[in-house]
């Protein structure tokens, strides 16, 4: 019998793997896939979330493999280039290939014992606790089960409902690129027709570009561009927004895009059937603050110190206080981001004081909020 089984060794299950292992407790780490991986994320992480990261033992390894610190927030929108012209360490960027076997690999060495790959087919429950049935047929008992296994799962165990498809649906893509021309230090929100993304230098001198778009620009974007979807997009991009094109115009794609979609932004619920919930699978905040990653990280770090102190019966409200104003605040920049009459009049204020980008920054949890 297990102590907790966590669903799901990205960040935010081998974070709470590590932190609960390393408290004493027998944990089972459950991940369907192969490490290393790549993953639709924008691979930024704030630097509010060093903390959980030095809580892990993981702080130094993070540290010496990411990216060069971010400095300044930027904004791309059209022919506009606006920054913060204020410096501050907002945090850090690293790869996922590389983030999540660092994260796995302090959670096994803390004690957690890895099942990888195992896909979870089924979970009851048991006088006990619950049973984790693998596609195996592999049990695993265990008092506590964490998901932590995000809006995606196999066999849709946890999975939020697909429902019907709609013009605004969001697509991500995701991709990196080497030679490309940011300037030092900056991490620029792009804000396109339809949709928006983010640059950001990562580790091994690459750029990484994250972004979202509606179904209806995609598909507008696709009869324009033609090719692929995500080099639609990226077509799209680079026409409507001059930052893009100064960073990317001349650089090489590396690896090519991967794409997921339609995502979930929202809140959902943070325990159910005695199964806690930890973060994508708990919360998704609009990828134009990029977040998801700190997010995830954070959230797992207060499940897991709350389990700990044998209170976890107030977890659901701890986690709304944290997080629930940052997805809001990141729903509202998503559509200002968007919407053209709503992008134009941000522009405008934004021209005229920029230091509002730093101040954003810190609503969406980059830095304490009376900092």
């Amino acid at each position: 019998m297990f102590d907790a089984a966590v669903i799901g060794a990205g960040p935010a299950g081998s974070s709470a793997a590590r932190l609960l292992a390393q408290a004493g407790w027998r944990v089972a780490l459950i991940e369907k896939a192969e490490f290393p991986r790549r993953k639709v994320c924008g691979e930024f992480i704030s630097a509010t979330t060093m903390p959980v990261l030095e809580s892990c033992g993981v702080a130094g390894q993070f540290l010496a493999a990411a990216g060069p610190p971010v400095t300044r927030i930027g904004l791309y929108a059209g022919n506009a280039l606006l920054a913060d012209p204020r410096d501050r360490m907002w945090g850090r960027a690293l790869g996922r290939e590389r983030l999540d076997v660092m994260l796995r690999d302090v959670a096994v060495a803390a004690g957690a014992q890895l099942f990888q790959p195992a896909e979870l087919t089924a979970v009851t429950r048991t006088a006990q606790g619950h049973l984790c049935i693998l596609e195996d047929g592999r049990e695993i008992a265990a008092r506590t089960i964490i998901a932590a296994c995000g809006s995606w799962n196999a066999k849709g165990l946890f999975a939020v409902p697909a429902g019907e498809a709609k013009a605004s649906d969001l697509f991500a893509f995701k991709a990196h690129f080497i030679d490309g021309k940011l300037p030092p230090g900056l991490m620029p929100l792009l804000a396109f027709p339809g949709g928006y993304g983010g640059l950001v230098q990562t580790d091994a001198g690459r750029i990484s570009l994250s972004c979202c778009i509606r179904r209806d620009a995609l598909s507008r974007a696709r009869q324009r561009h033609g090719g692929r979807a995500a080099e639609a997009v990226l077509a799209h991009i680079l026409e409507t927004t001059r930052g893009a094109r100064d960073a990317l115009g001349n650089a090489t794609l590396q690896g090519g895009f991967l794409s997921v979609g339609p995502i979930h932004p929202g809140i959902r619920p943070r325990q159910r059937d005695g199964i806690y919930f930890t973060g994508n699978s708990v919360g998704e905040a609009h990828p134009v603050i990029a977040e998801g990653i700190s997010m995830a990280i954070q959230s797992s770090g207060l499940l897991a110190r709350l389990l700990i102190a044998e209170r976890g019966e107030a977890y659901a409200k701890e986690w709304k206080h944290r997080f629930a104003p940052r997805i809001r605040a990141a729903s509202v920049f998503a559509h200002l981001a968007m919407r053209g009459p709503a992008r134009a009049a941000s522009l405008a204020i934004i021209r005229r004081a920029p230091a509002i980008l730093g101040w954003g920054a810190r609503l969406s949890g980059k830095a304490p909020i009376s900092a």
